[in-house]
C-alpha cells in the first residue's frame, strides 16, 4: 500500500517500484488522500485550467485512473479536500475544511479501515518533512504512521461492521530525490556535456544544509521506467512532457541510477542479517542496502516473488 497526498504524487515517488511488484504478481494499492482540487496547471502545454475546484478534481480523477492503469495497480481515494500550497510571507491561513486541518484521528480513520480491508504487508509514504513542506504531504505522513500503528489494535478505531484488525509488517519512507541521486545524475550529465536540471537544486540544498535521511533500501527498477514515465505523462495537468521529469536521458539514468530508494522507518519483522534477503553494497560508500521491500516477509530468502499484498 502506497499512501500519497495528491494524484500525481504516486507517479513521481516510487512508481517504478510499484510497477515492478505488480508485474511480479503482488497486489498493489495506491491510496490518495485528497482530490488535488487546488492544484495549479503546471504543464504549459495543457491549455486553460478547469474553472472550478470540482472540475479540477474530476479531471485529476481521470488522470489518476490512467496513471494507475499504466502502473498496473489499484487506487482508492480517502476523500479529503486538497489544502493547496500556501505562499507568501507571512503564509496565509489554510482553507477551512482542508485535509491538513482535519484532526488526526478523523483523518486517519478511513486509512485505518483501508489497511484493515486491504491487509498490506508493506506500506510506503513520506518522511516527517513530507519530502517537501506541503501541508498535505506532512499530514499524509502523520496519518500513515498513525494507521500503521493503530490498524492492528482491536481497541482503536472500532467501527461496527468494519474490517478485522491488521498489522502491516513494514513501513517505508520514499526517498525520491535523495541528494546522493541528484549529485550522481548531475555530475554524470555534466560529464556527458549535457545541461543538468539539478544545478540550482544542488546549490540551494547544499546552501541550506538540509540533512540527509538514511537510505536502507534500493529497488532495481530499470525494467519499469517506461511505466513510470507513462504514469507521469498521464497527469497532463501537472507534468510537462518536455520538462523536469524527463530531462535526464534514459541511457544515462540506467547507467547511473537504476534504483528507487527507501528508508525503513518501522518493522515488525526481523530485517538484520540473513533475513534481509539479497543485498547490494555500494562500491563507493560500502553501505549495504536491502533490495526487496519484502525482505523478512517472504517465506524464504532468495525465493521467487510470491503473491502477497503490498
Amino acid at each position: 500500500m502506497a499512501v500519497h497526498a495528491h494524484p500525481d504524487d504516486e507517479s513521481s515517488k516510487g512508481a517504478a517500484t510499484m510497477a515492478r511488484y505488480a508485474a511480479e504478481g503482488v497486489e498493489v494499492l495506491v491510496v490518495t488522500c485528497t482530490g488535488g482540487e487546488r492544484g495549479d496547471i503546471l504543464n504549459p502545454r495543457f491549455g486553460p485550467a478547469p474553472e472550478t475546484p470540482e472540475a479540477m478534481a474530476a479531471l485529476r480523477r481521470e488522470e489518476m485512473a490512467a496513471a494507475a492503469a499504466a502502473l498496473g495497480v489499484r487506487q482508492e481515494w480517502l476523500g479529503f479536500v486538497d489544502s493547496g500550497l500556501p505562499e507568501g510571507d507571512p503564509l496565509p491561513p489554510l482553507p477551512e475544511g482542508c485535509f491538513a486541518l482535519v484532526p488526526l484521528e478523523t483523518a486517519a480513520a478511513p486509512l485505518v479501515e483501508a489497511v484493515r480491508r486491504f491487509r498490506p504487508h508493506v506500506m510506503t509514504t513520506y518522511d516527517p518533512s513530507g519530502g517537501y513542506p506541503h501541508p498535505d504531504h506532512i499530514k499524509t505522513h502523520e496519518v500513515s504512521v498513525e494507521a500503521f500503528a493503530a490498524a492492528g489494535d482491536p481497541e482503536r478505531y472500532v467501527v461496527d461492521g468494519g474490517a478485522e484488525p491488521w498489522a502491516p509488517g513494514k513501513l517505508y519512507y520514499n526517498h525520491g530525490f535523495s541528494m546522493a541521486r541528484i549529485r550522481s545524475v548531475h555530475e554524470a550529465m555534466l560529464g556527458a556535456g549535457l545541461e543538468s536540471p539539478f544545478g540550482e537544486w544542488v546549490e540551494s540544498r547544499a546552501a541550506r544544509e538540509i540533512p540527509e535521511r538514511e537510505v536502507t533500501t534500493r529497488i532495481d527498477v530499470r525494467e519499469h521506467l517506461d511505466q513510470r514515465d507513462a504514469a507521469l505523462r498521464a497527469h497532463a495537468t501537472q507534468i510537462d512532457p518536455d520538462g523536469f521529469f524527463f530531462a535526464v536521458p534514459r541511457d544515462l539514468e540506467l547507467e547511473v541510477w537504476p534504483w528507487e530508494e527507501y528508508e525503513l522507518a518501522e518493522s515488525r519483522v526481523e530485517v538484520a542479517g540473513a533475513a534481509r534477503g539479497d543485498a547490494d553494497t555500494d562500491a563507493d560508500s560500502g553501505a549495504e542496502y536491502e533490495t526487496d521491500l519484502f525482505a523478512g516477509l517472504r517465506p524464504e530468502v532468495g525465493a521467487e516473488p510470491v503473491r502477497q499484498d503490498a
